[in-house]
């Protein structure tokens, strides 16, 4: 009879919107418990924890000292992100931070370092590679089922306010968010583009607020070449009032693929009836970060790594910085990523 191994303990620093997201994967996660809680604002605290239990910690130092806090999940503002992972690597905590890992790429290095010096797990949160139907278009097109690409693009149209921008104090600028719509909502997207068709090559891009008042961009387009030689588009805003949420479109020369939002909505293959499968329900809020705290639970207690780490969270940032670049030098930009070409 195999033995069953105790729940791994979390800790939340950050008690906002999106750690109200981790806590309820942690609760609805049998591997996983919440352990403790720390935000600068006690009543945060105090309010999430009224609904998802967990102890309060005074300082984050105090929440690191724990012995039942394994996990540390980071909910900070972005420009945080790098000096809490350091902190919580050097206590021995393995790590698990939102998007984007940090707003510098130096930041990002100095991560993975601290964490690999300190033998822990370092890991992202992109939740839409954790759907099913995601994992079935990789597989599809890492197959070569659509071809030699040609054509790949994504679209993000959404909506946010000047309210949006006015209603926190590090929202929209340079020193905390890191960048605007695409740093912010765009992230997801671009990780997703480059996950299914491999990393970019070189890109050029204009990036500007068009209609907020911000320091960072609320529009961007960005034109791509990937290391396979295909050509691409990248269209983000906050300014589309209709909201269409995010698009993938990928040809090939055997065939194309369309991703709305988490749905395949077409796959078309020369010389194949092309049957989907039928999957699970999923919905990127809250099941893809239910599932990476579930992946976070098992990987430290099998001592292996994460399924996205701290290296994948670096490649969408080298996008995202490529594309501010390119905008402020009128230039095409050459990147440099390690991910492999499909």
């Amino acid at each position: 009879m195999t033995e069953k191994k105790s729940p791994v303990g979390f800790g939340l620093i950050g008690c906002g919107i999106i750690a109200d997201i981790h806590a309820q994967g942690i609760l609805n996660t049998e591997e996983a418990v919440l352990a403790a809680v720390y935000d600068t604002k006690r009543d945060s605290a105090v309010k999430l924890t009224e609904k998802y239990g967990g102890d309060i910690c005074g300082s984050m130092e105090e929440l690191l000292a724990r012995g039942d806090v394994e996990v540390v999940c980071i909910c900070t503002p972005s420009g945080m992100h790098a000096e809490q992972t350091a902190m919580a690597a050097q206590a021995g905590k393995h790590v698990l931070v939102e998007k984007p890992m940090a707003i510098r790429l130096d930041d990002v290095e100095r991560m993975i370092e601290v964490c690999a010096a300190n033998d822990v797990l370092l890991a992202t949160v992109f939740p839409r590679r954790m759907s099913p139907q995601a994992a079935y278009a990789r597989q599809v097109i890492s197959e070569g089922r659509l071809g030699k690409l040609s054509l790949c693009s994504a679209y993000v149209m959404l909506y946010r306010d000047q309210a949006y921008y006015d209603s926190a104090g590090w929202r929209g600028t340079w020193a905390m968010d890191g960048g605007g719509a695409m740093m912010n909502q765009g992230i997801h997207t671009v990780d997703m583009l480059q996950w299914l068709v491999g990393p970019v090559a070189s890109l050029s891009a204009k990036a500007k607020a068009v209609l907020r008042h911000i320091e960072v961009e609320d529009t961007v387009i960005a034109t791509l070449e990937f290391a396979n030689g295909a050509l691409g588009v990248l269209e983000i805003t906050t300014t589309a009032r209709d909201g269409k949420g995010q698009r993938l479109v990928i040809h090939g020369d055997k065939g194309v693929l369309v991703i709305e939002e988490d749905t395949i909505v077409s796959l078309e293959i020369e010389g194949e009836q092309v049957q989907l499968p039928e999957f699970e329900p999923f919905k990127v809020i809250p099941d893809g970060h239910r599932l990476q705290i579930q992946d976070m639970a098992h990987a430290v207690r099998e001592g292996r790594e994460p399924v996205v780490t701290g290296e994948e969270g670096r490649h969408s940032l080298e996008i995202i910085l490529g594309t501010y670049e390119a905008s402020r030098q009128r230039k095409e930009i050459e990147l440099q990523t390690g991910t492999p070409a499909l």
